[in-house]
């Protein structure tokens, strides 16, 4: 599985990015998926993801603002950010967990810069 994100930037406090993810390989081996972000010297989190029953869960700091989506007929994942704020400063990764052996797939990252 091979993914590739974009959409990245830099924006304002107050301003709005999507980004996307681009899912190709064996996707019909992928059971879940989702965002997360990484600052210096902190560990990745899970911002926003799908279960496997389809329903979504995203970390209480973007609840509100941010909207986890797919198209699966592009095999694409999304993340709608609104009212973005300093602190989600970040590289954001997609994320795509393999069914049969739970192995997490990663994309190269984007950079999401909001200045104040």
């Amino acid at each position: 599985v091979q993914l590739l994100e974009s959409g990245g930037g830099l924006v304002q406090a107050g301003g709005s990015l999507r980004l996307s993810c681009v899912a190709s390989g064996r996707i019909s081996s992928i059971k879940n998926m989702g965002w997360y972000r990484q600052t210096p010297g902190k560990q990745r989190e899970l911002v926003a993801g799908f279960a496997t029953d389809g329903s979504t869960n995203y970390v209480d700091s973007v609840k509100g603002r941010f909207t986890i989506s797919r198209d699966g007929a592009k095999n694409t994942l999304y993340l709608e950010m609104n009212n973005l704020k300093p602190e989600d400063t970040a590289i954001y990764y997609c994320n795509a967990v393999d069914m049969f052996s739970d192995y997490n797939y990663w994309g190269q990252g984007t950079q999401v810069t909001v200045s104040s």
